[in-house]
C-alpha cells in the first residue's frame, strides 16, 4: 500500500508572450484569482480521498467557466464566427480516455468528453457525431450570448477578412495559447489529465490541434506519467508530445522533471513549436516546463505546498 499523502494536482491556462508588465496588476489579480479557484476545484476531491479523474475535470471545468481563458465560455472565433471546442480526458489505472472536437455550444467540453469514455464504447467524437451523443445524454446547449465575449471579438474582427489566424489574444508577435488543462495523483496513485480549448481565433475547415489527442495534447498512465499541454498544436501533434514524455520515462529511465524538460526544451524547439505542458507521476512531482516567455500555471499538494505563476 502507497502512503496516503502524496496526492497532488498541476493546472494550466495557456503558455505565450506572457511578458512582465504587459498586464496591468488587477488583470495579473484576476487571472492568479482564477488559477486559485480551479487548483481549489481540483485539490478539495483529492484531499477528501476522491480520485484524480474527478479532479482533473473539476479543475477544467471551472477553467472552461471563467472567460478568461480560451475554452468554454472563454473560446474564441472562428473564421465563420463561431465556437468550436474540444476536450480529452484520460486516466492512469485503465489507460481509458474520452475525447472530443469540433463541438459547439457545450458549457463544458471535459464533461462530456468524460461521458465518450464513460457512456460510449469510443475515444474519440467529433462534430456532428459528438453533438448527436451530447443531444442524447440530454446536454443543455448554451445560445452564442453565453460565448461571447468582447475582447475575443475585437481580437477576431482584426483579422476576419485575412487568411491569418491567432492561437489567442493579440498579434503573431504576442502568442498566447489559449488551452487549459489539469494533471493531478490520488492518494492511491492514480493518475489523470484533462485538456480543453477554444482553438484559434479565425480557424478554418475543421482544424483540430493537440489538446483532444489522445498522446499528443492529452495523456495519463499510472506507470509513468499524466500530461497536459499547451502550444503551437500542430508541433505537439507532429512530436506526439505528451507520449514522449511518457516513454523518456518509460524506456529511458528519465525523471518526471528530465523527461517534461527534453520535450518542452529541446524536441519541441527542434519542430519548431513553443508551448509548455504540466506533468505529474505517482509520486505526486510536477514538472511545469515551458519554453515561452510565460504560462498560466498552479500546483498544490498534500504538504500544503501552493503555488500560482505566471511568468518565467
Amino acid at each position: 500500500m502507497q502512503s496516503m499523502k502524496q496526492y497532488a494536482i498541476a493546472i494550466h491556462g495557456g503558455a505565450g508572450t506572457l511578458v512582465k508588465g504587459t498586464m496591468t496588476e488587477a488583470q495579473e489579480a484576476m487571472y492568479k484569482a482564477a488559477l486559485q479557484e480551479a487548483l481549489m476545484a481540483g485539490y478539495t476531491f483529492l484531499e477528501k480521498g476522491g480520485s484524480a479523474l474527478d479532479a482533473v475535470e473539476a479543475a477544467v471545468k471551472q477553467l472552461e467557466d471563467a472567460p478568461l481563458f480560451n475554452a468554454g465560455k472563454g473560446a474564441v472565433f472562428t473564421a465563420e464566427g463561431t465556437h468550436e471546442m474540444d476536450a480529452a480526458i484520460m486516466e492512469g489505472e485503465h489507460r481509458k480516455a474520452g475525447a472530443v472536437s469540433l463541438v459547439s455550444g457545450i458549457r463544458n467540453p471535459i464533461a462530456l468528453a468524460r461521458d465518450v469514455m464513460e457512456k460510449s464504447n469510443h475515444v474519440f467524437l467529433a462534430g456532428a457525431g459528438a453533438m448527436a451523443f451530447a443531444r442524447s445524454l440530454q446536454y443543455p446547449l448554451e445560445d452564442e450570448a453565453y460565448f461571447y465575449n468582447e475582447l475575443r471579438y475585437r481580437q477576431w474582427q482584426e483579422i476576419r477578412e485575412t487568411d491569418q489566424f491567432q492561437l489567442d489574444h493579440t498579434s503573431s508577435k504576442d502568442r498566447k495559447f489559449g488551452t487549459v488543462g489539469a494533471v493531478a495523483c490520488d492518494a492511491l496513485g492514480n493518475l489523470a489529465a484533462a485538456t480543453s480549448t477554444g482553438g484559434m481565433t479565425n480557424k478554418k475547415w475543421g482544424r483540430v490541434g493537440d489538446s483532444p489527442l489522445i498522446g499528443a495534447g492529452t495523456y495519463a498512465s499510472n506507470a509513468t506519467c499524466a500530461v497536459s499541454c499547451t502550444g503551437s498544436g500542430e508541433y505537439f501533434i507532429r512530436g506526439v508530445a505528451a507520449y514522449d514524455v511518457a516513454c523518456l520515462i518509460e524506456y529511458k529511465g528519465y525523471s518526471l522533471e528530465a523527461a517534461a524538460s527534453e520535450v518542452i526544451h529541446r524536441r519541441m524547439v527542434a519542430l519548431g513549436g513553443d508551448g509548455g505542458l504540466i506533468a505529474i507521476d505517482n509520486k505526486g512531482n510536477i514538472a511545469m516546463p515551458f519554453n515561452t516567455e510565460g504560462m498560466y500555471r498552479a500546483r498544490r499538494n498534500a504538504a500544503g505546498e501552493n503555488e500560482i505563476s505566471i511568468y518565467g
